[in-house]
C-alpha cells in the first residue's frame, strides 16, 4: 500500500486564534468600510490576504535570528545572505531593502521615467504601481489563454511573445526593460515555463533589452518547471533556479514570500552600471548598502530560508497544501483558476456571483460574503486591484476578477482548508440570492485598493 503524503516537517509552537459571530462580523466589516485591510488581525478567524510575511520560520531560522550582526556597514549577516543569492542565482551584487516593493522603488527610479513602455507578464500591484506613478505604462503581455479560467494548460503564467515582439518592434527605445514575475500572481499564481524564460531571452538579446524578474515566488516557480515541463523532473530546484536567472540580467524580490520571512527584500544583478546607480538610490530610501531597511537578524533568517525553500520537500509540503484545497472546491464545483498555483487558490468570482454587475466589483463582493460566512479574509485581486486608467481614469474591467485565498506557508492544517472550503460551499449554494455588490465611497489614486472606502449597493 502507498503511503498517503504528509508534511515534511513537525510543528513546534502555536498561536491560538479565535472565532467571531456573525453579528461581530458585520459590525467589524462595516467599521472597516468593506476593505479588508482595515480589519484588524483578531478580527480574523482564518487569514488569507496574503501570503507575505505571514509563514511561520523553520528552528534554523529562528537560531540564526541568534546570531545577527547589527554592525551598521559590512555586517557579517549582509554577507551570509549575499552568498546564498549569488549561490542559488548567480548575481553578485546584491543590495539588500526592507521589501520587495522597495527594491522596485530603488531600481525603477533609475530605470524608468515619463513615456516609457515596460512590457512583461502581468505586472502585480506595487510593480504597476511603481510604473505607472512615473507616468509610463505597465503592458501586459501575458499569453491569453491565461484569462479561461477554466482551461488546463501547465505554464498559464507565460509571456506571449508574439505580443512582446510586436510591442518591442512598435515602442523601441521607449522600452527601458522586460520584466517577467515568476510565478504569474496576477494571472493566478500560473508559472512561466523555462521555454518561455528561454525565448523571451532570445527576442530580449534580438532587440537589445535587458530582462528583469520579478522574484517573489521564484522556488515554487522552479517547482513547477521540475513536476511539468519535459527535461527537469531529475534536476534539483537549486539546478532549475540556477538556469532560469541565467535569462535574467537582474531581479526584485519580496523574500517575505519564497525566503520564508516576516520583512526583507533585495536587488540582485551582474550589472555593475545598475547596481552603481541603485546603491545611491538605496541609501537614500532605504539605508546603507550592506543593510537596506533590514537588521542583520533578519538578513540571517532571510539566508536560511531561500536555502531551505530551494529545497524539494518544503515547497511540495507547501504546495500539495494548495492542491489539497483545491481538491475540495472541485468537489464543490467551485470554479478557480485553473490549474492550482503555487501559493493561493484564486476563485473566479464573475462565474460564482454571476448577478452581480462588474461595475458592483464581484470579486470584493465574494470577499465580504465569505468573511462574514466563516471570518476568514481573502484578497480581491481584480477590478478594484487594477486601478483606474492612468490616463482616462475609467476602472479597468478587462482583465480577471479573482478572490485570492493565499495559503501562508507552514501555518494552517488540512482542517483549516476543509473549512474555507465548506464556507465557499455555502456562498456557492446561495449564490442565486446575491445580486448587489459595492461601491466606492473614497478611493486613493494610486494603489487604491490598500485604503479604499467601499459600501453595500441598496
Amino acid at each position: 500500500m502507498e503511503l498517503p503524503f504528509a508534511e515534511s516537517w513537525k510543528i513546534k509552537m502555536i498561536e491560538p486564534i479565535r472565532k467571531s459571530t456573525r453579528s461581530e462580523r458585520e459590525q467589524w466589516l462595516k467599521s472597516a468600510t468593506y476593505n479588508m485591510f482595515k480589519l484588524k488581525a483578531e478580527q480574523v478567524y482564518i487569514d488569507l490576504i496574503t501570503d507575505s510575511g505571514t509563514g511561520a520560520m523553520s528552528d534554523r531560522q529562528w537560531a540564526a535570528m541568534m546570531l545577527g550582526d547589527e554592525s551598521y556597514a559590512g555586517a557579517s549577516s549582509y554577507y551570509k545572505m549575499k552568498d546564498i543569492i549569488t549561490q542559488i542565482t548567480g548575481f553578485e551584487y546584491v543590495l539588500p531593502t526592507h521589501q520587495g516593493r522597495a527594491a522596485e522603488n530603488v531600481l525603477f527610479s533609475c530605470l524608468v521615467k515619463e513615456g516609457d513602455i515596460c512590457p512583461g507578464n502581468s505586472h502585480f500591484d506595487t510593480t504597476k504601481g511603481h510604473i505607472e506613478s512615473r507616468k509610463a505604462i505597465a503592458l501586459d503581455c501575458t499569453i491569453d489563454e491565461a484569462k479561461e479560467t477554466q482551461l488546463e494548460i501547465p505554464f498559464k503564467g507565460n509571456v506571449d511573445i508574439k505580443k512582446l515582439e510586436d510591442t518591442l518592434k512598435k515602442y523601441g527605445d521607449k522600452i527601458p526593460f522586460i520584466i517577467i514575475t515568476i510565478t504569474n500572481n496576477t494571472a493566478g499564481g500560473q508559472p512561466v515555463s523555462m521555454k518561455n524564460l528561454q525565448d523571451t531571452r532570445m527576442i530580449a538579446n534580438k532587440y537589445a533589452k535587458k530582462v528583469i524578474f520579478d522574484s517573489a515566488r521564484f522556488a515554487e516557480n522552479a517547482y513547477f518547471i521540475k513536476t511539468r515541463e519535459k527535461g527537469y523532473k531529475n534536476k534539483t530546484i537549486k539546478e532549475i533556479c540556477d538556469e532560469m536567472f541565467s535569462y535574467a540580467d537582474a531581479m526584485t524580490m519580496s523574500a517575505k514570500k519564497d525566503a520564508i520571512v516576516n520583512m526583507g527584500g533585495f536587488f540582485a544583478t551582474n550589472l555593475q552600471e545598475w547596481y552603481d546607480a541603485a546603491k545611491i538610490k538605496g541609501i537614500a530610501f532605504e539605508g546603507y548598502i550592506t543593510y537596506g531597511g533590514m537588521n542583520g537578524r533578519d538578513m540571517n533568517a532571510l539566508a536560511i530560508g531561500l536555502d531551505e525553500n530551494t529545497e524539494f520537500d518544503n515547497l511540495e509540503t507547501r504546495i500539495k497544501q494548495v492542491e489539497y484545497l483545491g481538491s475540495k472546491l472541485d468537489e464543490y464545483e467551485i470554479p478557480y483558476q485553473r490549474p492550482v498555483g503555487g501559493h493561493a487558490i484564486f476563485v473566479d468570482a464573475l462565474k460564482v456571483l454571476t448577478h452581480v454587475p462588474k461595475e458592483q466589483f464581484p470579486a470584493q463582493t465574494l470577499a465580504v460574503e465569505l468573511y462574514l460566512e466563516a471570518g476568514i479574509r481573502g484578497c480581491e485581486i481584480g477590478y478594484l486591484l487594477a486601478d483606474r486608467d492612468p490616463v482616462t481614469r475609467k476602472n479597468r474591467f478587462d482583465g480577471l476578477d479573482l478572490l485570492r485565498l493565499a495559503i501562508p506557508r507552514r501555518v494552517y492544517t488540512n482542517n483549516h482548508m476543509n473549512v474555507i472550503a465548506a464556507a465557499l460551499k455555502n456562498i456557492y449554494d446561495r449564490r442565486e440570492s446575491i445580486t448587489k455588490g459595492m461601491k466606492i465611497k473614497w478611493e486613493a489614486e494610486l494603489l487604491r485598493h490598500f485604503t479604499i472606502e467601499l459600501e453595500r449597493v441598496k
